[in-house]
């Protein structure tokens, strides 16, 4: 189990207002929006989510990174859990040709809008039974997605990840350092039901038995 980082570059990209977030519409209202993971979320306001989720290259070198580190190559198979509309998984077998891909998100909208090429390897699922084989996968992902689960079914998922995982897992979450850390995720976030530091994430990850690779999101 070792911290990489390869998404708080692409994280650390992308301009903040935080006090605006709360001050500018009813938060606790987008946020209910917000936890339907619909079309509001995807494609609606930025008050309620991403304000538009379109593709624009912007996963290529985080594709092209997982590959590498984790010695990636035809015929393997790789799960994303919380795949949104695919843009990684296409960016990854863009990459990687003969790669094998498999997608699972709540919502019903994302698969409905996720990218054609990708769009038959996806289905709605929940993290917490995921309906594949045991040992299935070389690689299985979740990125900015487990902290959206309250505690109960984040251990489910946790089992449930390693029990289809066959070698690597790599997961990335939001966590805090500092008291700045902590008001700017709560002013920022829509759906997180989890709010640790990386003390407590790297506790959970032993309770529930996780040996897989992590990174954690910092709201700076």
């Amino acid at each position: 189990m070792a911290c990489v980082e390869f998404i708080t570059q692409l994280h650390k990209a992308t301009p903040r207002n935080y006090l605006l977030r709360v001050t500018e519409a009813n938060k606790a209202a987008c946020a209910e929006i917000a936890k339907q993971f619909g079309k509001d979320y995807f494609d609606g306001d930025r008050t309620c989510g991403y304000g538009g989720y379109k593709y624009d290259g912007r996963w290529q070198a985080v594709a092209g990174k997982l590959i590498q580190h984790y010695g990636l190559k035809s015929g393997d198979r790789v799960l994303d859990i919380g795949c949104g509309k695919g843009f990684l998984l296409h960016d990854m077998i863009q990459a990687l040709p003969g790669l094998e891909i498999a997608g699972l998100d709540i919502s019903s909208y994302a698969i409905e809008h996720s990218m054609p090429g990708v769009r038959p390897f996806l289905q709605v699922g929940n993290a917490t039974s995921l309906p594949f084989p045991a040992q299935s996968f070389a690689l299985v992902l979740a990125i900015n997605t487990l902290h959206n689960l309250r505690l109960p079914d984040l251990e489910k998922a946790f089992h449930e990840r390693s029990r289809v995982s066959k070698k690597h897992a790599y997961i990335v979450t939001d966590a805090y350092r500092t008291e700045r850390e902590k008001v700017n995720l709560l002013y920022w976030q829509l759906t997180c039901e989890c709010f640790f530091t990386p003390e407590e994430w790297e506790w959970l990850f032993a309770k529930c038995g996780y040996t897989g690779d992590f990174e954690f999101i910092y709201f700076q």
